[in-house]
């Protein structure tokens, strides 16, 4: 009980640094400032989810209320800010966009499976699955901190370099990370392959293709934000910083890759795959880790 609640602390702590910082140009609204009231959005929805997903010990809509609350936070921003310009206007796209795809893509299949493995059993405890949901809500927006920076700003810059690098960092990000999750959804739905692992399309130059996709759309989304900041702003950039770190060493690569080696470790072709199939980035070399 304690650690889970150190752990919920700790990331209202972080968050909350986070918000202040992004708040220094932000315009307010009823007398807050915008990024302020937006980025309690997120948290606000987890925590009203957690409930009776708790009692009836479900994770069906964990990735849900993650997208509903981009979502959300995009519409507030919308409602309460007088005047987006065209990049804030982009930004909010990008974001929804995204939101929705993946939102709809993660419901859909965790309703197909039955269930999600990862939450077995920490949905059984009570504080832990409210860390996790915790997790969920600062995962909405420190994710989004730098478009949000930009979403609310009251600094507008009109379109520049920045802007159409960043639109098309996103572009190629979301591109990769939509073919990829449509790849292995294909794979799966072969009833041969049940059990195997796909080394086909994107996952034969590397072995979590989906999320490099995804840490490079934010990392988009942070260069369209850049002209904009000002003062302590600039510490909403650590945005993809945040999702690099915890797909890769929190939920997402490190999980899998355990997954994987209990799985296959006793496959020469699994072992071969990791050997030769770089982890994440493409055509950087394989892993050299196969133990």
């Amino acid at each position: 009980m304690i650690k889970p609640l150190i752990g919920i602390l700790v990331i209202l702590i972080i968050s909350c640094t986070i918000a202040l910082a992004g708040s220094q140009g932000s315009i307010e609204a009823n007398g807050l400032p915008l990024f302020l009231i937006c980025a309690s959005v997120g948290f606000i929805l987890h925590w009203i989810v957690f409930v009776p997903s708790f009692m009836a010990q479900t994770e069906h809509y964990f990735d849900l209320t993650g997208s509903i609350s981009y979502v959300s936070t995009i519409i507030v921003a919308y409602l309460f800010h007088p005047n987006m310009d065209a990049r804030s206007l982009v930004v909010c796209a990008l974001i929804a966009i995204w939101a929705i795809r993946l939102g709809s893509f993660l419901f859909l299949r965790v309703k197909r499976d039955g269930k999600d493995r990862r939450f077995d059993e920490i949905k059984t405890k009570f504080f832990r699955y409210m860390f996790t949901w915790t997790l969920g809500g600062a995962w909405v927006f420190i994710t989004m901190a730098a478009g949000l920076a930009v979403i609310t700003s009251s600094n507008q810059v009109a379109l520049d370099g920045f802007f159409y690098a960043g639109v098309a960092l996103w572009v190629l990000g979301f591109g990769i990370e939509v073919i990829a999750d449509r790849q292995k959804a294909k794979f799966r739905r072969i009833s041969e392959n049940k059990g195997k692992f796909i080394t086909e399309g994107l996952w034969s130059i590397s072995r979590h293709p989906n999320y490099f996709g995804e840490i490079v759309l934010w990392l988009g989304i942070a260069v369209v934000a850049l002209p904009t900041l000002v003062g302590w702003q600039y510490v909403t950039l650590i945005s993809p910083i945040f999702v690099a770190f915890l797909l890769i060493k929190v939920s997402g690569v490190k999980l899998l890759e355990i997954s994987g080696m209990e799985r296959w470790g006793d496959d020469p072709a699994y072992r071969k795959y990791v050997a030769s199939t770089p982890s994440l980035v493409p055509f950087s070399g394989g892993s050299k880790n196969t133990q």
